[in-house]
């Protein structure tokens, strides 16, 4: 079968483009200083989207991978790029005690009759809390893994030559899922890491933290700070002072894209092939920084399958819903010129309230363009739930299930709920819908 063109990175914003073989191309170029206003975006072409039956989707899907053409440009053999992914997973599971492998993905029937679904319709779950730590963030993490350690083994890495010892450091800032996923990816490696969390961090997710071997750097608001989170800023300067951007922000390492579409690939073949009937009508996924949602929509595209795309998010912070207000403006001319005015569309959220799912507060969703492109392309919409909605889902999802997900990991299903309940964009009863469980309780 024909191995899918994947010729580099373009930049949303300012059209510039870097080469698929250019090793640590994290950023758009024209991201200089404190310009945070560039997306970079894979561009690929589109073949028919085959796994070739590995229940490691890395594996899997690696011929539709970004970074398996990064390691094919420099010349590694089609048997060593799947033999340096496949030792990755090995050290993964050492680890964790488990590798990545395809996860469960089910048409939910006591939730679905619990929310008034008809036997045509209903509510498909994927369960992604038996991920590598806890999550889907590890897939984001795992593509920008297999760079820097394919970089060092071939060569192109500044630190090649002087071993291991000689590695920059990771950065992440997080105080929940992605922070233990990005730990656990490092801790498989032994590769150094700095985890910039804020002083209300979770006390159980920063004694794992320490137990795999992260730095741990608590960062309160300093006087001077722009708007935005802290640990953010400071994220900001270990990587601008060196350190690696380990980041599920596809706006600091762009990367993460590009593994985060195994959960979209994943869902579209296992509706081909196992689902009878017609495709999902509809998506609803979480949004915090918002990569999350623009990787599952990237990977459905892939399939040339196209759900109507919900991005959920809390009344305590909804930066994308007011975005997308903002682009549908006369001035902005709609979503699909939104790039070229980022800052009349997003900014951070002035005063961000509190919820049970924390996991998704993040003041700016900074892989917003996409996630606004996806929904305008599928006529979708975001969705701003209440509290008691992120409470309800949680409960009547985890009781119909059986899965242990936290309140973030059912926010999209809070979204689900508020539009079977009313508006114009109400849910239909016949209608299916798919949701993810993204994240396990702690």
């Amino acid at each position: 079968m024909e191995r899918p063109l994947i010729g580099g990175w373009r930049c949303a914003v300012c059209g510039r483009t870097v080469d698929i073989a250019e090793p640590f191309s994290w950023r758009c170029p024209g991201a200089v200083g404190d310009d945070r206003h560039h997306a970079l975006e894979l561009v690929q072409s589109i073949s028919p989207l085959r796994s070739t039956g590995d229940t490691n989707p890395f594996l899997g899907f690696r011929r539709y991978l970004a970074v398996d053409a990064f390691m094919g440009a420099h010349g590694l053999t089609d048997v060593a790029r799947e033999a340096l992914i496949a030792g990755l997973d090995a050290q993964v599971a050492a680890v964790e005690g488990t590798g990545f492998v395809t996860t469960p993905f089910f048409r939910a029937d006591e939730l679905s009759a619990a929310l008034g679904f008809t036997p045509d319709g209903g509510v498909w779950v994927k369960d992604e809390t038996h991920n590598v730590g806890g999550s889907h963030k590890a897939r984001h993490l795992f593509t920008i893994l297999v760079h820097l350690v394919a970089a060092e083994q071939m060569g192109v890495a500044p630190w090649a030559s002087a071993g291991a010892a000689a590695r920059p450091s990771l950065a992440i800032a997080s105080c929940g899922n992605a922070a233990l996923a990005a730990a656990t990816l490092a801790a498989a490696v032994s590769w150094p890491i700095r985890v910039f969390v804020p002083p209300s961090a979770n006390l159980h997710v920063t004694k794992r933290l320490g137990e795999l071997g992260a730095e741990i750097v608590v960062c309160p608001r300093q006087a001077g700070d722009p708007p935005g989170d802290p640990c953010v800023h400071r994220f900001r300067e270990a990587v601008a002072a060196g350190a690696v951007p380990f980041s599920v922000q596809g706006t600091e390492n762009a990367w993460c894209l590009d593994g985060g579409r195994t959960i979209g690939w994943e869902m579209a073949r296992h509706m081909e092939e196992q689902i009878e009937g017609p495709p999902f009508d509809r998506l609803f996924v979480q949004v915090g920084g918002g990569a999350f949602a623009a990787s599952v929509m990237a990977g459905f595209r892939m399939s040339g399958i196209t759900p109507r795309l919900h991005a959920v998010q809390t009344q305590a912070c909804a930066p994308l819903a007011r975005a997308w207000e903002a682009a549908r403006a006369a001035a902005v001319g709609g979503p699909k010129h939104a790039a070229a005015h980022w800052a009349d569309c997003m900014w951070p959220w002035e005063h961000v309230g509190e919820s049970a799912a924390d996991g998704i507060l993040d003041d700016e969703t900074y892989d917003w363009l996409p996630v606004l492109g996806a929904m305008a392309d599928g006529r979708g919409a975001p969705v701003v739930v209440t509290e008691a909605d992120v409470l309800a889902a949680n409960e009547v999802g985890c009781r119909t299930t059986g899965i242990d997900a936290s309140h973030t990991g059912t926010a999209g299903l809070a979204g689900l709920m508020a539009l079977r309940r009313e508006g114009p964009l109400q849910v239909q009863p016949d209608e299916r819908v798919a949701v993810i469980f993204s994240g396990i309780r702690r």
